[in-house]
């Protein structure tokens, strides 16, 4: 009887347990890993958010820089932390889906983290040095064909967006043009303003701030539709290139094991927080469009994106340079 009676009083508490946890969370300081060097646009991204959160929580988020190896040693840092909710991550395409998919990791993202929601979306912008002899991207494939695996088009790094965006043009286009990895978009932007490289498919906001300079010419945006922040410059597909789609993504993950109230609670702020026009007008400086989403949802989206892109890599053969 009475082992009975400790087993009625414990599984309300049990029941209950879930909600008071998310309750009484967050009771310390909270940790927000982001994979890339601090002053970069996923740290300020980040920093918005995480300002967000603490109004809302009475915490500090603080934000903690882990860069390295395009990103792998901040996502193997973060999913080794405990699974207690007091750490998340910055999670992006680049670490996330195309790393895992070029080199071997010791980080699986299904296996290792907890979608709560996507926050941010960016399409990169097609552009050429202004001392090239093109207007459109139909002129542009039209140059290409006629001087194959002469023109060459920067990316940020090997697996990085403008890398991916690449290979896919040249796909979908039928051109042969030779890749140029540079260790971040500043560096191969520079080059492009000087004509060491012919072309580019760059992150928005360096490419916005290029095009001001007249020193660079914008053709197309990499997204399905056209890009606010660019609404004159017409889509790939618009351009003739058809099922072209590609646009870079950051989400937050949590660490496995993460208690789903908890999670549940992250997505809710989260979605208040992307919602604010304080965040969205602050994250639209860094070129990137604020959007929110339920944990099921980021985990089939990011899903769909290891296959879409892993498919690719498999047909075009693409490896580590």
């Amino acid at each position: 009887m009475k082992r009975l009676l400790l087993w009625a009083f414990a599984l309300p508490a049990a029941i209950m347990g879930g909600p008071v946890q998310a309750q009484a969370y967050p009771a310390k300081p909270v940790r927000f890993i982001v994979t890339y060097p601090p002053g970069g646009s996923s740290e300020i991204m980040a920093r918005v958010i995480g300002q967000q959160l603490t109004d809302y929580w009475g915490q500090p988020v603080l934000v903690e820089p882990r860069p390295g190896a395009d990103g792998a040693i901040g996502m193997e840092y973060a999913m080794k932390q405990p699974a207690d909710g007091y750490t998340f991550l910055l999670g992006n395409f680049g670490p996330v889906v195309a790393k895992p998919l070029l080199a071997k990791v010791a980080y699986d993202w299904k296996r290792d983290f907890v979608p709560v929601s996507r926050i941010t979306y960016a399409a990169n912008i097609l552009v050429v040095p202004d001392t090239m002899p093109v207007g459109n991207v139909k002129q542009l494939v039209a140059l290409a064909k006629a001087r194959p695996g002469e023109l060459t088009y920067g990316t940020s790094g090997p697996g990085s967006m403008s890398h991916f965006s690449g290979e896919m043009f040249k796909r979908l286009a039928g051109v042969n043009m030779i890749g140029v990895n540079y260790k971040g978009n500043a560096q191969a932007i520079t080059e492009l303003m000087g004509g060491q490289i012919t072309t580019m498919f760059s992150d928005a906001l360096p490419a916005i701030q290029g095009l001001k300079t007249g020193r660079i010419r914008g053709l197309a945006v990499t997204s399905e539709t056209r890009w606010r922040f660019t609404p004159e410059l017409p889509t790939l597909a618009e351009e003739g290139i058809r099922g072209f789609a590609a646009v870079n993504w950051w989400g937050i993950l949590f660490p496995a094991g993460v208690a789903r109230p908890i999670v549940d609670k992250v997505n809710a702020d989260l979605v208040k927080a992307l919602a604010t026009q304080q965040v969205r007008t602050r994250l639209a400086d860094l070129g990137v469009e604020a959007i929110s989403s339920t944990p099921e949802q980021f985990g089939a989206f990011m899903a769909s994106e290891t296959a879409r892109w892993g498919k690719l890599i498999q047909e075009a053969g693409l490896k580590v340079q």
